[in-house]
């Protein structure tokens, strides 16, 4: 989505914000206003209890289509308890009541995760206005939780697919409709929010492309193309020469097998902000393909190894939603991409190389490739001494076994910034879960003969999330590289069984109702708030 932000000049304590709002292929038009026209569609979400229309809540509707709905909302077939729905069919109006449950139970969890299984239940076909009217019992926040949960499940990813003549392309137009009282705020955290969910559906496009079509450079043309008409954005790329000349052996070993070769890219948003302060700095994990290399995966569900560049698309689809939303203070982030495979150049088990730290790497597991290649992304972010670092990546099998598909692992070195990471997680609804880093899992990382570290546990496949974590905290500097100063405070994300669901269009709605199938753009909300909300 492209956002113009225009800022006035007065003031910091007076700074306002207009936004125009441009077309972002198909993606929902949104505005709101007071209580006005029903629309072609209309949803009422009510609490339990509730017996008969609040007011308001039939404005713009005439007088049978308004008994209809009374009658409705009076019997006993609508109570109003959490999960039920009931579509009254009025001339010229499709009104859906929602049961929201106990006014008093009603979370952010739960008023998002109803905003987007309605959003999947509507039919363009029943016409493309909606209007969701928030009557009595409504706060501020938990109608943009509502909103925020439309946003994020109006998302398809249809790039490759021939569309059926009574496919309806065009965007669905949404009007949030509330009292006087919460206008100014719903027109300003509306945008806010749509912004930020432009860069989720940003993450999701990339993570769910073919990898034959997006690959290490293409990841980088399209970074460049990006910012080439933004002046507060800056996109580097160090491509196969500059990544030699550098000596980043833990992107040039995973790549050197792949005829497209390897890469890394690098954001920094504000680059002219903050100079001379520590800003945060965010790795992403982006093998765009993953066989395994020559310790090759099965075939069963290898399809899915499409997906291992997430943490990158993460990276990408933040500094859209950052830059979207006008934050005008210095961030910084890295992809490190490359194409996992078993060609004649491939790197080997048993083989050591040098990362870009100058530490070495016995290779244990070719297919332990996304540890390698942060390797280096990690000890490059130490260059830009930044405030803090959070790696993402789609790093383990093992995480999935502990913490299931709807908690991301989480792995810090430091407590403020653990704790301000979980925080910021929980109010997203992505919640992370944190996970040890001790002694016992990096001596069996370090335990080498033949080199630094390996890449592999001699532990095998026991706690090997945590060894897996306990590699990468080998390569987070010290603060200025000084080995007697403390470590730069650092999270590790491990998003294997969040960034995305079944390949198939097949998502369980009960599992996770923000997105249908394909990849999540996992949190990148969560790091919008993070940064932002300091």
């Amino acid at each position: 989505m492209l956002i113009r932000t225009l800022k006035c000049e007065f003031p910091k304590q007076f700074f306002v914000y207009y936004y125009q709002i441009a077309d972002f292929d198909d993606k929902m038009n949104w505005s709101n206003s007071e209580f006005d026209e029903a629309c072609e569609q209309l949803l009422i979400p009510l609490f339990e209890g509730v017996s008969r229309a609040p007011n308001n809540a039939l404005s713009g509707l005439g007088r049978s289509q308004r008994n209809l709905v009374k009658e409705a909302i009076s019997s006993d077939e609508f109570e109003g308890k959490k999960g039920q729905r009931m579509v009254v069919w009025t001339p010229g109006c499709r009104v859906m009541l929602i049961g929201m449950g106990e006014k008093d139970s009603l979370g952010h969890r739960l008023a998002r995760n109803t905003g987007a299984r309605v959003m999947s239940s509507l039919s363009k076909k029943k016409g493309l206005s909606v209007c969701v009217r928030f009557t009595s019992g409504w706060t501020g926040e938990r109608m943009l939780d509502f909103a925020e949960g439309m946003m994020l499940r109006d998302y398809e990813f249809l790039e490759h697919q021939e569309i059926d003549d009574e496919y309806i392309s065009d965007p669905w137009s949404v009007e949030f409709q509330a009292s006087p009282r919460h206008q100014e705020m719903l027109a300003e955290r509306l945008q806010l929010i749509h912004s930020v969910v432009g860069g989720v559906h940003l993450a999701r496009d990339l993570g769910n492309e073919p990898a034959n079509v997006l690959y290490p450079m293409e990841y980088a043309r399209r970074a460049e193309e990006w910012a080439s008409d933004k002046d507060n954005v800056t996109v580097e790329v160090y491509d196969w020469d500059k990544l030699q000349e550098l000596g980043m052996g833990g992107l040039i070993n995973v790549g050197k097998g792949s005829d497209r070769k390897p890469c890394m890219v690098l954001f920094t948003l504000n680059p002219d902000a903050d100079e001379g302060e520590q800003r945060p700095c965010i790795v992403g994990k982006g093998i765009t393909f993953d066989t395994g290399g020559i310790s090759i995966k099965p075939t069963r569900g290898m399809w899915d190894m499409k997906y291992d560049m997430c943490g990158a698309a993460t990276v990408f689809g933040l500094m859209d939603s950052l830059h979207s939303t006008g934050f005008e203070r210095r961030v910084n982030g890295i992809a490190c991409l490359a194409e996992n495979m078993p060609g004649s150049g491939a790197y080997r088990p048993g083989d050591v190389f040098k990362t870009y730290s100058g530490k070495t790497v016995e290779v244990f597991s070719t297919d332990a490739e996304g540890r390698n290649v942060l390797s280096d992304g990690l000890w490059k972010a130490g260059e830009m001494d930044p405030e803090y670092i959070v790696d993402l990546a789609t790093l383990t099998g093992a995480v999935v076994t502990a913490l299931g598909n709807q908690i991301s692992g989480m792995w810090a070195n430091e407590e403020g910034i653990a704790k301000r990471l979980k925080a910021a997680a929980r109010r997203s609804g992505e919640p992370v879960w944190r996970m040890p880093l001790n002694a016992q899992f990096r001596k069996y990382m370090t335990d080498s003969a033949f080199a630094d570290i390996r890449n592999g546990s001699i532990g095998g496949r026991a706690g090997s999330s945590n060894s897996a974590a306990s590699f990468l905290e080998f390569f987070v500097p010290h603060r200025g590289f000084d080995e007697d100063s403390e470590k730069i405070p650092w999270v590790h994300l491990d998003i294997a069984g969040t960034a995305w669901g079944p390949g198939a269009k097949a998502r369980s709605e009960g599992v996770n109702p923000l997105f249908q199938y394909g990849t999540s753009g996992v949190h990148v909300r969560t790091l919008h708030r993070l940064i932002t909300e300091e």
